[in-house]
């Protein structure tokens, strides 16, 4: 089949060596954003008294902005403490209780795929070659639970480590914002790419070590080697799910019921120190968007390569034992986190923001240069990592394929992902007409508004499904499920960079919130609150990715699943098969229904809770006395705890349920069904949400003569605008990021599951 440029060695060094560069980069990104002090410096006070004014010169620039003012400082400070204190609590109950469903699930894992062969230690013929012998089925279950307690604990360690990272930038980007905006923005891109690299390296590192250990044991079998590493990707994306519901639920309760009371009912300002639930809603962002998002990407990138890899071990590369052309989809994540690195630095070294207008497209501009040098360097790696020719194994039979059509598949996903990336800023920045629309709907109330919004989210799933559409097809044309499982790891290739500009969101808002509780001044509220309209766009566009990704994903492991099941064919035609099309279909709605019941029950407390304050606490309003703010945190904490357990077993027990009663037939259509209406309406929900918060914000900042006409804030529009932005809130934050997780999850767990149901599978219909 031919020979490869890269060694095996070379292979060896360089996937651990840009882990490790990743690892080192985010580090330094780490020290940079530290030299940004939280107490007050001893050269402010000597500024203070009127020494050495030349000298301190930058310290001056705005005498008015309190720049130099210490308790402005300590004030951050505390209100950063509260933030990082109650989001710590919070991931750390939630671990508890996640904790004890991973050792229960590792339990099932292990007893579920021992009993396929009895527990039998003896050897036993391959699955594709039964003239050779492999390892028992007991062995695939022991390392399948490794991989899949690897995969979990990465997937909280990549979750919490971001969630460190944010509340510790917070403050120090709303310090920065004192002395201009530039400064602000590269403190919190420096943050997100913090947590981007150190996820993406992590990963990776985690990843190339367990499929190096296993090895030890496997020898030549490569097969099974690689069919016990899907457990890592079960393993991340299971903590995934109840990080981003929990997370959800527990984010959109206290900003729903802070906006609700606190900007409808008292007309004070968002984020107002006066209001109860501001603490609640700041934790939030941080459990929600960054440990969630970053366990969500981590899952995507896990799957997608353990899809790959499963798909790579029965085609020539795991026949042949050719080692560098097998870890192909891993030197794509080594090379993606070189190119992100120096993506990072045309945003915090080479070029400087000066004014608002330029935030945006600097933040674009990350998009394109990554997805143009990640395409020069998959061709290259395409060239020395693979021969000129291989076979990819495609339902039964053998597939002859090109190293060139391999980089296109890889290509083709990059590609689609900058497009889905551009459409969904289209359809959510307030920069463009479908957003100023739904904001000049606003003029006529809130149901006009509600309209509005839900039109431009079932709009904007248009161009998106098409690009998924031309990637699956152009994928599987040139290299059948491999180059599906290519396509969805191109897409994440630029894994680093894609959560640098996701996470920068988060921080952003949560620096405008510490402006507006330290009593800052106006204009440097404006400055943080520019950069939070910015990191919406760009948080729209890090779901888009995700949702895009995740759709590739699952086809991929649905393609290994059937694969592995031994299915031939999916007959949508016979009745098994469509059974579990239709019910597959409805699952999204379902979970969507179950996670925004469970943000309307919390934020229901919520409100109760905030009015009882103002109505209670003499001076509230006043700003004479100080609001409970850790009731609203416990209020929050209790009821995403609780709420984000049914939704978490909906989506854990339907493929095990389906399986072991009805086979894996019918379970074949249910991931077909949850696949195809999932993706739609995790789109939809994602993109109406981020509209409506940006035609809200647009109103706010009336920057033109249109948005002038709704204002200002506490105006009818404006008004109308904030309950858009609230029923919003649970779709772009809870349900819609979520049901990426949904359609993934099913997959891989019905592909680690795969050989117990082709063996004990669909009771049901062995009695009928």
């Amino acid at each position: 089949m031919g020979v490869t440029l890269l060694p095996d060695l070379g292979t060896q060094v360089l996937i651990p060596a840009c882990a490790v560069v990743g690892i080192a980069f985010s580090l330094i990104q780490w020290l940079l954003v530290s030299k940004v002090k939280l107490t007050p410096s001893s050269e402010h006070a000597s500024a203070k008294n009127g020494a050495g004014k030349n000298g301190f010169a930058d310290h001056l620039i705005e005498e008015e902005e309190g720049l130099n003012d210490h308790s402005i400082v300590l004030k951050c400070a505390e209100i950063q403490t509260a933030i990082s204190e109650g989001a710590t609590s919070f991931l750390f109950t939630e671990y508890q209780y996640v904790g004890v469903f991973m050792a229960a699930f590792a339990v099932l894992i292990f007893l579920f795929l021992g009993s396929v062969e009895g527990f039998s230690t003896k050897s036993q013929p391959c699955t594709y070659d039964e003239t050779k012998s492999c390892k028992p089925a007991l062995a695939t279950a022991v390392f399948s639970t490794i991989s899949f307690v690897l995969g979990a604990v990465t997937s909280v360690i990549s979750g919490f480590l971001g969630m460190k990272i944010a509340t510790y930038a917070n403050a120090r980007t709303t310090l920065e914002a004192r002395k201009g905006v530039g400064k602000a923005f590269i403190t919190a891109f420096r943050s997100g790419a913090v947590m981007g690299f150190l996820l993406a390296a992590n990963g990776l590192l985690v990843l190339f070590i367990a499929i190096n250990l296993f090895k030890l044991y496997y020898g030549d079998d490569w097969g099974g080697l690689f069919e016990s590493i899907t457990g890592y990707g079960l393993g991340g994306s299971s903590m995934a799910l109840f990080g981003r519901v929990g997370g959800g639920i527990y984010t959109k309760a206290a900003d729903v019921g802070a906006d609700l009371v606190g900007k409808i009912e008292r007309d004070i300002p968002e984020d107002d120190p006066r209001n109860p639930a501001v603490i609640a809603d700041n934790v939030g962002d941080n459990v929600g968007d960054i440990a969630g998002m970053g366990s969500d990407l981590f899952g995507s990138y896990a799957e997608s390569s353990c899809a790959a890899l499963v798909v790579a071990s029965i085609s020539s590369f795991g026949i042949n034992h050719e080692f560098t052309p097998m870890l192909y989809p891993l030197i794509v994540s080594s090379v993606g986190i070189i190119v992100c690195l120096i993506t990072t630095l045309f945003a915090t070294d080479f070029f400087e923001i000066k004014a608002v207008k330029e935030i945006e497209p600097a933040l674009k501009r990350q998009l394109i240069i990554s997805t143009i040098l990640m395409t020069v360097g998959v061709a290259v790696i395409s060239w020395v990592a693979l021969p000129s020719s291989f076979t990819i194994f495609n339902f039964g039979t053998q597939k002859v394929v090109h190293n060139w059509q391999l980089f296109l598949c890889v290509a083709v996903g990059l590609w689609a992902g900058l497009i889905i990336g551009f459409v969904t800023e289209y359809y959510t920045s307030n920069a463009y007409s479908p957003v100023q629309d739904v904001a000049d709907s606003c003029r006529t109330g809130a149901a006009t508004n509600v309209i509005f919004g839900l039109a431009l989210g079932y709009k904007s799933v248009i161009i998106p499904i098409f690009a998924i559409a031309i990637s699956i097809f152009v994928s599987f044309s040139f290299a059948a499920m491999y180059g599906i499982a290519m396509s969805a790891l191109g897409m994440l290739s630029t894994i680093a960079t894609g959560l640098a500009i996701d996470a920068y969101g988060p921080i952003s808002d949560n620096a405008g919130g510490i402006a507006e509780m330290a009593g800052m001044s106006h204009r440097i509220r404006e400055r943080t609150d520019a950069l939070d309209a910015a990191g919406n766009t760009t948080a729209a566009i890090g779901k888009g990715f995700a949702i895009g990704s995740a759709a590739l994903v699952s086809l991929a492991l649905f393609g290994a699943f059937v694969s592995r099941a031994g299915i031939s064919t999916v007959d949508v035609l016979t009745p098994k098969v469509f059974i579990g099309l239709i019910v597959g279909a409805m699952l999204p709605y379902w979970f969507s229904a179950m996670t925004m019941k469970s943000v309307g029950s919390a934020a229901l407390k919520m409100v109760e809770e905030v009015r009882r304050q103002f109505n209670t606490i003499p001076g509230l309003m006043e700003g004479t006395a100080k609001p409970d703010y850790a009731t609203c945190v416990k209020i929050s904490t209790d009821a995403s705890i609780k709420e984000m357990i049914p939704p978490g077993c909906l989506v854990m027990l339907t493929p095990l349920i389906v399986g072991i009663f009805f086979g894996v037939e019918t379970l074949s259509g249910v991931l077909a069904g949850s696949l195809v209406s999932g993706v739609q309406i995790a789109i939809s929900a994602s993109n109406t949400g981020g509209a409506w918060d940006n035609a809200k914000k647009y109103i706010e900042a009336g920057v033109s003569e249109h948005a002038r006409s709704l204002g200002p804030k506490g105006s009818d529009p404006h008004k109308a605008a904030v309950i858009g932005d609230t029923i919003g809130d649970p779709l772009k934050d809870t349900s819609g990021p979520s049901l990426n997780i949904l359609i993934k999850l099913m997959a891989v767990e019905s592909l680690v599951f795969a050989p117990f149901f082709a063996t004990h599978g669909g009771l049901l219909f062995k009695f009928l």
